[in-house]
């Protein structure tokens, strides 16, 4: 009992008679025998699977089971019966989360959910959310169909909803969907151009031909663009455009083709409508490649105009592109530095970081290359890859300089950002230059990205998630914004939606390494170690290294009183520190000392970090450190960062 209310964790069923207000007005006898019957068949059927009506709407009901199989396995039942003469039209949704269940009636996120994704519905047919289909995907009695992904009123993350198509159910189009919900006309998405050009080295000119289309058109009031990852997922593919148009829930797409030959460039653009494939508009454009950014400008204004008929959206007073430079060779080494730093490796980032530097020699004007080579290097820093101390200064000289230069581009604010964040520690400046770089371009994800990180390291933990669930809805299939979601999620205790989309990160991008830590974590802060523990084997078995990827084993090693083990591995540990003496491994030893409980050991560590000022720093609010939360040298070494924890509702423990 919690305040006189119990609170349950459950499958939650909505059923809706489709028509029951216009059959009342019709026929008020044959309207209430139907809803009748329905109810007699509900209240046959749902307790054979261990269910339990909670709540009636007038034609409608609420019902609760212990397990989502049984909730499916009842809700096809339910359909095929209500098939039968006289036929009872309604519609099911289903959904798994928390219920409040008082005197009043039943409440909770999980209802609310529930009962929208039954609102989109078919009669005769059942819809499912992502974590249902979870429980039930590995069970081949169950057919289903992704609807993709959805905003649901008063919901804060995306759901991704999917049908049930067992023999006898109804299966709606998207469209069908589509209409009932706020997404309509108001989103794009800009696929990867093809490289039509003999050179396959022209392929990094075509891939930034796309991204500056894209962060073009971001910059329409009005339109929702899908962000640069989750577009380039499809780079490559040959998948139908309503598909695409389904998985990244947009209204429309954007491709074309760039062929490259010698001075000269014909770029070739289609806006295709998703939901028929129909062609809303195609053209070619032949200019000598000095007018590259007069031909994206061109393009760009196009498409916006086209929506512009289907949107409210105001005219473009501005310019949607910028040109920087009349030099062709610059733009094409920074789009080939572009094309680099986007591979998210610290081998790419290296060769990113040289690209940029070309530019910057050939065009000393060129803002956006000292951005991203100040965000190349806060990477370094912050991963540990370079010692903070030297990577931090070159971030936050080259930052500076891109904004003197241009203070009307997000990704200047954002480089400043992180430099405040990481280097500078001040927090108030971070957290401005991070909403400047929204309020220039609220479409841009990877903005709420970083801010959402901000907020993580400030202890803003709802704050956090919900600015990584925008991230999320502007770049789905993006594996750093969903790990940071799942981050955010699991931060805030919501352990089982964490895992989720842990799992859907590592389904989009197997090696990535930090969804398996992030699923070793979630196990530890449930109190399963064991778990945690074969997680974390299995990050070491993926790097494949003697003396890499250990902490966090070593960690979960002495939780579990393996003592001798944890301290072969800081030992392992100091000689990784020997043989990379340009590897920072301060934070490493610190968690380490943690797991033995050496707390003196642990404030050594931590000492050599604030020196250094390494991004571990950010995060002490982690239960990993929580027997030394409250003392006073953890508090001074708080103050001395400029952090202002209240550390009292501790989410994640």
């Amino acid at each position: 009992m919690i305040d006189g209310n119990i609170r349950l964790l459950a499958a939650i069923m909505f059923t809706d008679m489709v028509g029951y207000t216009a059959l009342m007005q019709e026929d008020e006898d044959k309207a209430i025998f139907l809803r009748e019957k329905h109810r007699k068949i509900l209240e046959k059927t749902i307790p054979l699977y261990q269910g339990r009506i909670l709540q009636y709407y007038g034609d409608g009901t609420l019902s609760i089971f212990g397990s989502a199989i049984e909730a499916v396995r009842c809700s096809i039942d339910i359909q095929k019966e209500l098939q039968i003469a006289p036929k009872i039209p309604i519609r099911i949704g289903i959904h798994i989360g928390d219920v409040v269940y008082e005197d009043d009636g039943v409440f909770g996120d999980g209802v609310n959910i529930a009962s929208r994704i039954e609102s989109l519905g078919i009669e005769g047919g059942v819809l499912i959310s992502d974590k249902i289909y979870d429980e039930i995907k590995n069970h081949p009695e169950f057919q289903t169909v992704s609807q993709g992904l959805f905003e649901l009123k008063n919901v804060r993350r995306p759901i991704e909803i999917f049908a049930l198509t067992n023999k006898g159910l109804a299966i709606p189009k998207r469209d069908e969907l589509k209409l009932k919900t706020k997404t309509s006309f108001k989103s794009i998405a800009v696929l990867p151009f093809v490289n039509m050009s003999s050179d396959i080295e022209n392929e990094f000119f075509s891939d930034g031909i796309t991204e500056d289309l894209l962060n073009a058109l971001s910059k329409v009031e009005g339109l929702q663009v899908t962000s640069r990852t989750s577009a380039f997922a499809f780079k490559g593919k040959n998948i139908d455009i309503r598909e695409i148009g389904k998985q990244l829930n947009v209204s429309s797409v954007l491709e074309g083709s760039v062929r490259k030959a010698g001075n000269r460039v014909r770029i070739t653009a289609q806006l295709i409508n998703t939901i028929d494939g129909y062609h809303l508009w195609s053209e070619s454009f032949d200019r000598e490649l000095e007018d590259i950014f007069a031909v994206q400008e061109e393009i760009s204004r196009r498409i916006s105009n086209i929506l512009r008929e289907k949107l409210t959206i105001n005219e473009l007073a501005q310019p949607l592109v910028k040109k920087y430079t009349s030099n062709i060779n610059a733009y094409s080494i920074y789009l080939k530095g572009l094309y680099y730093w986007n591979k998210f490796t610290p081998e790419m980032t290296s060769k990113a970081i040289d690209m940029f530097n070309q530019v910057i020699q050939i065009e000393p004007e060129f803002p956006l290359s000292y951005a991203r080579l100040s965000g190349c290097y806060t990477y370094l820093g912050a991963t540990g890859i370079m010692k903070p101390e030297l990577a931090y200064p070159r971030a936050k000289d080259l930052a500076y300089k891109a904004l003197d230069m241009d203070n009307t581009l997000e990704d200047c604010h954002l480089a400043i950002g992180m430099v405040k964040f990481f280097y500078e520690w001040d927090f108030d400046g971070a957290e401005a230059s991070f909403l400047k770089a929204l309020e220039i371009n609220s479409g841009y994800g990877t903005g709420y990205l970083y801010y959402s990180m901000f907020l993580s390291g400030m202890y803003r933990l709802k704050q956090a998630k919900s600015f990584a669930e925008k991230a999320v809805a502007l770049d789905p299939l993006s594996p750093v914004i969903l790990d940071n979601y799942a981050d955010t999620l699991m931060y805030n205790g919501n352990f089982e939606d964490a895992n989720h989309y842990y799992q859907k990160t590592l389904e989009l991008e197997p090696s990535f390494r930090n969804a398996l830590y992030g699923i070793g974590w979630n196990h530890y802060y449930q109190g399963d170690l064991e778990k945690a523990l074969q997680i974390f084997e299995k990050v070491i078995n993926q790097v494949g290294h003697p003396l890499k990827g250990l902490t966090t084993y070593g960690f979960i090693c002495a939780k579990l009183g393996l003592k001798d083990k944890a301290l072969e591995i800081i030992t392992k540990t100091k000689e990784r520190e020997r043989l990379e003496p340009e590897t920072s491994m301060n934070m490493d030893f610190a968690v380490l000392y943690a797991g033995i409980e050496d707390w003196e050991n642990v404030f050594k560590y931590l000492e050599k970090a604030f020196i250094e000022k390494n991004g571990g720093l950010l995060f002490l609010w982690s239960p990993i450190y929580k027997k030394i939360h409250y003392t006073e040298r953890f508090n001074n070494l708080l103050s001395r960062i400029g952090l202002n924890y209240n550390l009292q509702d501790q989410s994640v423990d």
